[in-house]
């Protein structure tokens, strides 16, 4: 990955640019909420405005571009290279952008799903679970489905880049947007479960996201890091049932 990224580094920049982006986005809401954009992304019941509405999914989009970006470089700088060779740059942007376009979807999911959390009075305005019930269903789900046969599917194409642009290669602009589209689902698939456990800390809470986000890098990049994804599963399960033991104690 080091070489990939010392052969292109403005694209790399760019990409990990875009990550800082959203961290500084989520640091500027989380240190002060008093202002009122935070505000908007704090609505006190499910009563929300369209501006809310807005304000909210911009938050989950730029949550998920600072998180999951740095983790997809490897595989962008990859295909970049590839296509570098055919001549054909504006492929890369193309991937880009559907690699992108699949987590901004994901957000207007995750911004559905607050609201409907919220109107059952399960998470604060913060977005930090208020249900014990809920807590545990989200850890052990998370948990179980780290050992699920479509998690292991979708880690071992997020982790192998040239076995990925091989199987899933595609001509053209649009090819690479296919291709884009493609992988960003391979990523969702890999980790919407440990995604969903942000209903949990809350999005306010930088140090449980750096957390999550370390968690996926380490599943998708580190040499062995199907083990670590085992590992994390055990240690989800074991939490999920602490805190259902504690709901019928």
């Amino acid at each position: 990955m080091t070489t990939l990224i010392v052969r292109q580094p403005r694209l790399a920049t760019g990409i990990l640019a875009i990550s800082v982006i959203g961290w500084m986005f989520l640091a500027w809401i989380a240190v002060d909420m008093s202002q009122p954009f935070a505000q908007l992304t704090m609505p006190g019941s499910s009563n929300w405005s369209t501006a809310s509405v807005l304000a909210i999914w911009t938050m989950w989009a730029l949550m998920m571009a600072a998180m999951m970006l740095p983790s997809a470089l490897p595989m962008i700088l990859t295909f970049v290279k590839l296509g570098m060779h055919s001549g054909e740059r504006a492929r890369g942007l193309s991937f880009v952008a559907a690699y992108l376009f699949v987590w901004v979807t994901f957000s207007a999911g995750a911004t559905a799903a607050q609201w409907a959390l919220q109107a059952m009075g399960w998470v604060n305005p913060m977005i930090v679970s208020t249900s014990t019930l809920l807590t545990a269903l989200l850890l052990f789900v998370a948990g179980v489905y780290q050992f699920s046969r479509l998690k292991q599917v979708c880690l071992s194409r997020c982790r192998t880049p040239m076995g990925f642009l091989l199987g899933e290669w595609r001509a053209g602009l649009y090819g690479a947007f296919v291709m884009g589209v493609r992988h960003g689902l391979f990523c969702v698939g890999c980790c919407w479960a440990l995604m969903a456990l942000l209903f949990v800390g809350g999005v306010m809470n930088l140090a449980w996201i750096a957390a999550l986000s370390i968690a996926v890098a380490i599943e998708k990049l580190a040499p062995r890091g199907e083990r670590l994804a085992s590992a994390l599963g055990l240690g989800l399960i074991a939490a999920g049932l602490v805190k259902l033991l504690a709901l019928v104690s």
